[in-house]
């Protein structure tokens, strides 16, 4: 690797390193050496557009998972009614969270697609008032009236990023890309998969247990989906910590904490409704 490589690779992250580390010197040098190496760029996280489906389907998932099994806990099914109840709902209840976040995520995008285009048929029939709305915006955020006119002037020479700067400042949305259907449909795979695969954790020790310790009684089983369910509960806030400067143990606490609430009053409704049904 030759010395250049060799100083790509070093500052490849550094932007990174230096904010969570808060090293304002390691962040100036990792920019001015941006500016001497052509081929280095500031590393960015990108995997947290995926991040909405993965936790929400994994919390909805396991929750609902576990609901399914602390309900039917109280009211004292057998196993294998559980486990039918449990994966016939969660695989069901994949599919549909999969399809909705794809027709959800894929109809804003169209919605988005639309502003802009009336915002684009608006700048070619009147730019005079679209650049006088967005004087007035950077003006309202601070900039003097002779600023944002050079700033917005200079902008406005270039039509399609003014659309996009427009969008963004004006109506406040980000502009989806042109394979936005593609990105759709991973969002609903990404929630399919999460919900899917969280919500088959809490079943797992129903399928285990009885195999690799046969010996054991069903009471065991509610109390192995209990310890599961926290475990992945603190694992899914741990993981949501890579993705923000959040300290791991309090993102991870956060979500078991949260999770656990809901679980609580999930098991809390299943035991009274078991009651009710009990006394009728």
């Amino acid at each position: 690797m030759s010395s250049s490589d060799e100083k790509i690779a070093l500052v490849a992250d550094g932007a990174r390193k230096a904010y969570d580390g808060l090293d304002k010197e390691a962040s100036r040098d990792f920019h001015d050496t941006r500016h001497d190496v052509a081929t280095n760029t500031e590393m960015h996280q990108t995997e947290g557009g995926f991040l909405k489906p993965l936790i929400f389907g994994g919390l909805d998932g396991i929750l609902t998972s576990f609901a399914i099994v602390a309900g039917a806990a109280g009211g004292s099914l057998s196993v294998p009614v559980i486990l039918v109840l449990g994966f016939s709902n969660i695989l069901a209840d994949a599919l549909a969270m999969g399809v909705g976040e794809f027709l959800s995520s894929k109809a804003e995008n169209e919605w988005i697609l639309s502003e802009r285009r009336r915002e684009n048929w608006e700048m070619e029939n009147y730019p005079e008032g679209e650049i006088r709305e967005m004087i007035d915006i950077y003006e309202g955020r601070g900039l003097s009236r002779e600023d944002a006119t050079s700033v917005i002037t200079t902008m406005a020479k270039y039509k399609d990023f003014f659309v996009d700067v427009m969008m963004a400042e004006e109506l406040a949305l980000r502009v989806p890309e042109e394979d936005h259907k593609v990105e759709s449909m991973k969002e609903g795979v990404v929630m399919f998969c999460s919900f899917a695969s969280f919500g088959s954790l809490p079943l797992l020790g129903y399928v285990l247990i009885p195999l690799l310790f046969p010996a054991m009684g069903e009471e065991v089983l509610f109390t192995a989906a209990c310890v599961i369910t926290g475990m992945v509960l603190f694992g899914m806030g741990c993981v949501k910590s890579m993705f923000s400067a959040s300290n791991w143990l309090v993102c991870g606490l956060e979500t078991l904490l949260l999770g656990g609430a809901c679980a609580t009053v999930a098991y809390t409704i299943g035991q009274f409704v078991d009651g009710l049904v009990a006394e009728s």
